[in-house]
């Protein structure tokens, strides 16, 4: 599976990505499946790649209520990326099946149930099973190098490729920057904790709700403040973005703890 999963990074690497990542779903699979169905609950293993947006488009948003600012980040930021992600991620699915296992690429950013507010699958859970950061107080995916400014895909396989991490401690802190900049005043502030439903730290209908007042007005719906404010995102010189080293190591995280970790993740698509 060594030289699967070399090949599968060297592809996403050839294809843009910024980060690579294996995650072990098997203690995530009643989460997956209460989401996703049977269909998506089967796969033990998720692939997770990552494009790292431009700092350059995402500190335009301040100025989004003009719509040359708003316009430029939503369709780099939104319909560009998403496309290379979605792109690669049938890649890499191709490159699976090719090898004899089933593999099934979830799309960046599509909405399955407008009750849930969600996707079939939760990105930033993949991401971080797969250790390549920790769940915000915004509910976004933080990474240690550019915070929240990444963009996610996961391909779902039955193909046994080794864990490339563990979960991630969060670096929050005492940090509350997303929640005094998000313009609805989504967030709580409370840190994320493994065993509490994603309401109990945001209340995605506000976001939702802010999203089609804004296209109501005829205004690009564009907001991600929580993305753009962001201490972790807005480090003056970015390190390198390097991803892991093959061969990798299994993941030591006890399963309890790493079970906890599944609850209260939604897919966010709106930042």
């Amino acid at each position: 599976m060594m030289e699967l999963n070399n090949r599968i990074q060297s592809l996403a690497e050839s294809h843009g990505a910024d980060y690579y990542g294996v995650a072990d779903l098997a203690v995530a699979r009643d989460f997956l499946r209460e989401y996703g169905g049977e269909v998506i609950g089967q796969y033990p293993r998720a692939v997770v790649i990552g494009i790292a947006l431009l700092d350059t488009l995402v500190d335009l948003l301040p100025d989004r209520e003009d719509n040359a600012a708003a316009t430029l980040y939503r369709h780099h930021c939104y319909d560009v990326v998403n496309q290379a992600l979605d792109l690669v991620a049938l890649q890499v699915a191709n490159t699976i099946q090719r090898e004899g296992y089933r593999a099934i690429p979830i799309p960046a950013s599509k909405r399955t149930s407008d009750v849930k507010i969600a996707g079939p699958v939760s990105h930033k859970l993949a991401a971080h099973l797969a250790g390549l950061g920790w769940i915000g107080k915004s509910c976004l995916l933080v990474t240690p190098d550019r915070g929240p400014r990444v963009r996610w895909v996961t391909v779902l396989t039955d193909a046994p490729l080794e864990p490339t991490g563990t979960p991630m401690p969060s670096r929050c802190g005492e940090c509350e920057e997303c929640v005094r900049a998000c313009p609805v005043g989504a967030f709580t502030g409370r840190a994320f904790q493994p065993d509490e439903p994603r309401e109990a730290r945001f209340d995605a209908a506000a976001c939702d709700r802010y999203f089609k007042s804004l296209e109501q007005k005829g205004r690009v719906a564009v907001c991600g403040m929580c993305l753009y404010i962001c201490p972790h995102g807005r480090k003056k010189e970015h390190e390198k973005i390097r991803m892991p080293d093959l061969p990798l190591s299994k993941s030591s995280t006890p399963e309890r703890s790493i079970a906890g970790i599944v609850a209260g993740l939604t897919v966010r698509i709106d930042a």
